[in-house]
């Protein structure tokens, strides 16, 4: 529930003013107004928009602020009335078809049509997930390659060691990948001073940095491991003994999260934690704002860790937590993780200018998520961090020695930093043992870097002298005719080293407007889909419980539910999992946590709460747990910037099977029929 009596800190510095206050009243309205005007783009592109650009003014793009409001009143009751309206699915059998119901889903969504060009980037560069015929729902994130890209350096491997062959490559050299490995040091020596960046460690940075619109005269960025080893590495340095508290806003268990609290208490620690009201899992106002706002101006508070979205059950969070939490003292850690692809866009850092961003990426959607994790610094905070020697940094390395290139003209100075790889941790849905990535060396006779991306694409490019240092292989790029084909510089020619991110570039092309309304449609019309599906002669007990927000026009595109049979219990999540993977579809399953409920709900509370121990309902009355180990496990799927209604539309037709009362006995008799191991509930 949101508490309607905020009080105002008179003492905080930069008083609240009253517009603040209305703010912070409600859920709906807790964001910064311009941040507010930027995250409201109607499915017809005529809401305002503001982006901010590098100069830190602001740019606006309005037509009308009451039709944009009026656009997102209208939306949910639209979604509701006319997709499907008055009708419940009894039977698995009488769904539409999926003609049918794309028909019905573009005569609702009719802007969705404008997005054709995302259908037109997977079909070309993703043509894989038609291949495999798989939908891959389980995991959020930013993916830095494509599919085609790197099946194009794959078959011009052979060209290539061709034209070379006089050059003698060793045995088995491999294009075009690049790996990871760890490196020992200090966090703060290594933000301060650096280490020794090579020309592709540097270019990978500028490359991110401009894909975030980040400052690299105001904020450094070292490479981790993964999404875990950020937080871990970050917990490591921070002074918890001077700054003691560590406030976080998370309505589910994260392995990241619980490294960070582990490392903070160590240390001496204090950890608080947001709480969310039950049923839909807002935050709970009163309550957050009691722990960050503090009547002395002076003293430091501590680590506020705002995720902005939640990505278990897509709740988006009201940025003006960040501002609040500025004025009282709190250092600000972003946690850019479950962001869309141009969610950054709308955030405008240089509003908040957090002191700490993590954000994470993984390889090419669709393949194994390998990927790394980013840490950004601001460097005015930098000075602020204890030293701690700890592991999580990793270094960009080539896969192979590159090999001996015309040693008339210059020769391959390469290190490896370190020569042992290992194995890289689980981190929530980002794991990496190695990650590898597209690199290209391209000159022209006039010694300068050309290549044929569209002025839509960004390309970071990093200038060597008359060497390659830390270049694992030569691929070739989109080019001009008269560029060189395989990228051999001449003697004393500059060679400038490209790193092309094919996926950061497709989502550049795309923009904010086009993957958020696309995004909309299909989530929105998935969750009104799934409510739908009720169980037959049972005067109409939903199938399906969805956590979080519902048909909303602004919620993420995350959502996490559980399916119950016709009486009432809830079917086990690993099981949903087991069996959505037999169907060709990737699901996932968290832990929702930090539940609040008021005194309507307790005889909820009593009877969804669950303890994490062994995922099994224990009542929490008569079996008392530490109130973190009580939550509710959930099913999850997560809609990509690629996702597409036939990927919408097989999840609900795959849930819509345990309507059949027999369905789980079926699928387990099916499944050893076939001699398999036998599924265990």
């Amino acid at each position: 529930m949101v508490e309607r009596n905020i009080e105002t800190n008179k003492e905080t510095k930069g008083k609240t003013n009253q517009k603040e206050i209305k703010l912070l009243r409600g859920e709906q309205e807790m964001q910064s107004p311009c941040l507010k005007e930027a995250s409201q783009v109607c499915l017809h592109g005529c809401c305002p928009s503001l982006f901010l650009n590098h100069s830190g003014h602001q740019t606006r793009v309005s037509k009308s602020r009451s039709t944009s409001a009026a656009c997102r009143r209208n939306f949910a009751a639209t979604t509701t009335s006319s997709i499907f309206p008055d009708t419940e699915f009894t039977n698995h059998e009488s769904l539409p078809s999926l003609e049918e119901s794309f028909t019905e889903f573009n005569k609702v969504y009719a802007q969705y049509s404008e997005t054709s060009q995302v259908d037109q980037k997977r079909d070309k560069e993703y043509y894989h997930l038609s291949l495999s015929n798989h939908t891959c729902l389980d995991y959020l994130g930013i993916g830095l390659f494509s599919y085609s890209q790197l099946q194009e350096h794959d078959s011009s491997k052979d060209e290539i060691d061709a034209s070379t062959s006089s050059l003698s490559p060793p045995p088995n050299f491999d294009i075009p990948f690049f790996s990871v490995c760890y490196k020992t040091g200090d966090l703060k020596t290594q933000l301060l001073h650096g280490g020794g960046e090579s020309e592709l460690e540097s270019a990978m940075k500028r490359r991110i940095m401009s894909f975030f619109n980040i400052s690299e005269n105001e904020y450094s960025l070292v490479f981790t491991a993964n999404r875990t080893s950020a937080f871990k590495l970050l917990a490591e340095s921070y002074p918890f003994q001077s700054s003691r508290k560590l406030l976080t806003v998370y309505d589910y268990q994260s392995e990241a999260v619980e490294a960070m609290i582990t490392s903070s208490e160590k240390k001496g620690g204090q950890v608080m934690s947001a709480e969310f009201s039950w049923p839909r899992l807002r935050i709970h106002s009163a309550k957050l704002r009691k722990m960050i706002v503090t009547k002395k101006k002076k003293k430091k508070r501590g680590l506020f860790v705002f995720p902005l979205h939640s990505r278990i059950t897509g709740a988006r969070y009201p940025y003006l937590w960040m501002t609040v939490a500025q004025e009282n003292g709190w250092h600000i850690l972003i946690d850019a993780c479950a962001l869309g692809p141009k969610d950054m866009d709308s955030l405008g850092l240089s509003l908040f200018r957090p002191d700490f961003l993590i954000c994470s990426f993984y390889k090419i959607f669709g393949e194994c998520p390998s990927g790394f994790g980013c840490l950004f610094v601001k460097k005015s905070t930098v000075p602020n961090l204890e030293a701690s020697t700890s592991v999580g940094m990793v270094s960009l390395v080539p896969a192979k020695k590159l090999f001996s290139l015309l040693e008339e003209s210059y020769s391959t100075d390469t290190e490896h930093g370190m020569e042992s790889k290992m194995g890289l941790e689980t981190d929530d849905l980002d794991t990496s043992s190695s990650f590898s990535g597209p690199i290209s060396l391209l000159t022209t006779k006039s010694g300068k870097m050309e290549h044929g991306e569209t002025s839509e694409l960004n390309t970071t490019e990093v200038t060597a002298e008359s060497k390659v240092s830390e270049t694992s292989e030569i691929a070739e790029p989109e080019k001009p005719a008269e560029a060189s084909q395989i990228g051999i510089a001449k003697k004393n020619k500059k060679t400038r080293v490209v790193i092309q991110c094919r996926g950061l570039d497709q989502v550049d092309s795309l923009g904010l407007i086009q993957i958020s309304n696309r995004l909309r449609c299909l989530i929105n019309w998935l969750v009104n889909a799934l409510l739908k599906l009720k169980h037959p002669n049972t005067g109409g007990i939903s199938l399906v419980r969805i956590y979080g927000p519902k048909i909303k026009f602004d919620r993420g595109p995350a959502l996490a539910f559980n399916v119950f049979d016709w009486t009432g219990e809830k079917v086990d999540v690993a099981l949903v999992q087991k069996l959505a993977d037999r169907n060709h579809i990737s699901l996932s399953y968290g832990f929702l946590h930090h539940i609040s409920f008021s005194d309507k709900y307790q005889e909820d509370k009593t009877r969804v709460l669950e303890t994490r121990s062994n995922g099994r309902k224990g009542m929490a009355k008569s079996k008392p747990k530490a109130k973190a180990d009580l939550g509710i496990t959930v099913v999850t799927a997560a809609l990509g910037f690629l996702a597409n209604f036939e990927d919408a539309y097989r999840l609900w037709a795959f849930v819509a099977q345990f309507l059949d009362a027999d369905f789980v006995e079926k699928e387990k008799w099916r499944y050893t029929a076939l001699n398999q191991q036998t599924i265990e509930i």
